[in-house]
C-alpha cells in the first residue's frame, strides 16, 4: 500500500494528543563535576595530546575573553562577545571533526577557530580592525573569517548561516553521488558543522535549512548551542515544546541531547554524529545544554534580566574547571604547569594587545578594491562622494582624514 502522507500511521481509537515533551529525549553526561567517569557511561577513545591541546584552548579563550572584555569597557575595541560557560561546546566538537571540514558559526565559537590554528595575533588584527585583519576592517569585532582554516566568515544577521550550511553540505556530498544509481558511491570526504543558538532556532532560517537537509539528505551537524538566554529572554519566553532537540526529531533528523559542560560528552556526541553524516550523508542535530555565564556581549547588561544568585548556581558547573579535574586525574597535567601556562598566556595576550592597537587601518580605498573584480561605477561614486566628506569632515576621522588624497 502505497504512502503519500509519509507517516507511520499508528491507529488509535483514545482520542488522545501529545506534545514535544512526551519525546523525553535523553541528556548525554559522561563526566561528572568532580572529573569523574560516571557510572555506566563510557569514555571516548582520546588520547593525550589531543584532550592537552583541547584544554588548551579552552582556557586561552577564557583569558583572552576576560582580557577583551576589559579592553572593550576600556574603550579600546568597540565591541565585544565572550564564550563563557559554553568553551566545552564548541572546543570538544570541534576537535571531533576533521580540519578540513566546513565551519559555519554564530559568533560565539572563538574556541574552534583556535583549535583550527587561528592565532592571537590574527584574533587581535581582527578584534582591531588593522590593516592586517584578513577581512580588511570590514566586519564588526569578533566576526572572524579564514579561508585558510575552513571557517566561513561571521554574518551578523542571525541565523543566515544555516541554510548557508545546509546547501554547502550538499554540495560536498555531490561529488560523491554516483550518476547512474543516485546514491553514494564512497564515504563523503568532508562535512560542514553549522553553530547557532536557541534563540536563532526562533528564525526562520533555521526551518528552512533543517528541512532542505533532511529531505534533500546533506551531511551538515547542526550544532544548537541552548544556552538559556537569547540575548536578555530566557528559553522559555522564546519557544515551547522540549527544547530545540525535539524539533530535530519532527523533521525526521537523528538527533542528540547532550551535557554542553562536559566535552567528554560533546566529543564523543560530535564524533559520531560525524561518522554518521559522512556514511550515510543525512544530517544530525546536536542540542548542547549549557548556561551563557557572560553577557550575551559587551553592549548587554544581565542584571537587568536575570539575578547574582542564579549565575552563581550556574558558575559552580564550569565547564573548564571539570575537564581540567579529568586531566589532573589521568596525570596529564598538573597544577604548577598549568598556572605557569595561564600567566605566559596572559602576559602574551596583553603584549598582542599593545602591537595590534598601534597597527595602521586599512587604507579606505580597500573599502571597494577587491568587492569586485573592478568596481561598478554606484560603488566607484560612493567612493567618491565618502573621500570628498571626508574631505570635508576631517575633524570627525581623524584616523583616516590624514590618507585620504
Amino acid at each position: 500500500m502505497t504512502n503519500p502522507n509519509n507517516i507511520s500511521l499508528n491507529i488509535s481509537h483514545a482520542l488522545e494528543f501529545i506534545d514535544g515533551h512526551a519525546l523525553n529525549i535523553p541528556t548525554l553526561k559522561i563526566l561528572s563535576e568532580d572529573g569523574e567517569i560516571l557510572d555506566g557511561a563510557t569514555a571516548p577513545e582520546l588520547d593525550k595530546d589531543t584532550a592537552l591541546r583541547i584544554y588548551s584552548t579552552m582556557r586561552f579563550i577564557r583569558l583572552l575573553d576576560e582580557r577583551m572584555q576589559a579592553a572593550q569597557r576600556q574603550g579600546r575595541i568597540s565591541f565585544y562577545m565572550q564564550c563563557l560557560g559554553e568553551e566545552a561546546a564548541i572546543t570538544a566538537s570541534a576537535a571531533a571533526l576533521k580540519q578540513e571540514d566546513m565551519i559555519m558559526a554564530q559568533y560565539r565559537e572563538q574556541a574552534a577557530l583556535h583549535y583550527r590554528g587561528f592565532s592571537l595575533e590574527q584574533f587581535m588584527n581582527q578584534l582591531f580592525s588593522n590593516e592586517k585583519d584578513l577581512g580588511k576592517g570590514r566586519q564588526m569585532p569578533v566576526h572572524y573569517g579564514s579561508n585558510e582554516l575552513h571557517y566561513l566568515t561571521i554574518s551578523s544577521p542571525l541565523g543566515t548561516q544555516i541554510p548557508q550550511a545546509t546547501g554547502y553540505a550538499y554540495g560536498q556530498k555531490l561529488k560523491h553521488i554516483d550518476a547512474q544509481s543516485g546514491e553514494l558511491s564512497s564515504e563523503i570526504d568532508n562535512v560542514t558543522i553549522c553553530y547557532f543558538g536557541e534563540g536563532a532556532a526562533s528564525e526562520g532560517d533555521f526551518h528552512a535549512g533543517l528541512n532542505m537537509a533532511a529531505v534533500h539528505k546533506a551531511p551538515v551537524l547542526f550544532f544548537a548551542r541552548n544556552n538559556g538566554y537569547a540575548i536578555s529572554t530566557p528559553a522559555d519566553e522564546q519557544f515551547k515544546g522540549d527544547g530545540i532537540a525535539s524539533r530535530g526529531v519532527g523533521y525526521g533528523i537523528k538527533t542528540i541531547r547532550v551535557d554542553g559542560a562536559d566535552t567528554l560528552a560533546v566529543y564523543a556526541a560530535t564524533q559520531k554524529a560525524r561518522e554518521i553524516a559522512v556514511t550515510t550523508g543525512e544530517p544530525v542535530l546536536i542540542e548542547s545544554i549549557a548556561y551563557r555565564l557572560g553577557a550575551h556581549s559587551t553592549s548587554d547588561d544581565p542584571s537587568g534580566y536575570r539575578t547574582k544568585d542564579e549565575e552563581a548556581e550556574f558558575k559552580s558547573n564550569c565547564p573548564v574547571a571539570r575537564f581540567k579535574a579529568w586531566l589532573l586525574k589521568q596525570g596529564w597535567l598538573n597544577e604548577e604547569e598549568d598556572e605557569a601556562q595561564k600567566d605566559k598566556i596572559r602576559e602574551e595576550i596583553l603584549a598582542a594587545l599593545k602591537v595590534a592597537e598601534k597597527v595602521q587601518k586599512p587604507a579606505l580605498e580597500e573599502l571597494v578594491s577587491d568587492v569586485y573584480d573592478t568596481p561598478i561605477p554606484a560603488l566607484q561614486k560612493q567612493y567618491e562622494e565618502l573621500k570628498e566628506h571626508i574631505k570635508q569632515h576631517p575633524d570627525a576621522y581623524p584616523i583616516t582624514a590624514g590618507r585620504v588624497k
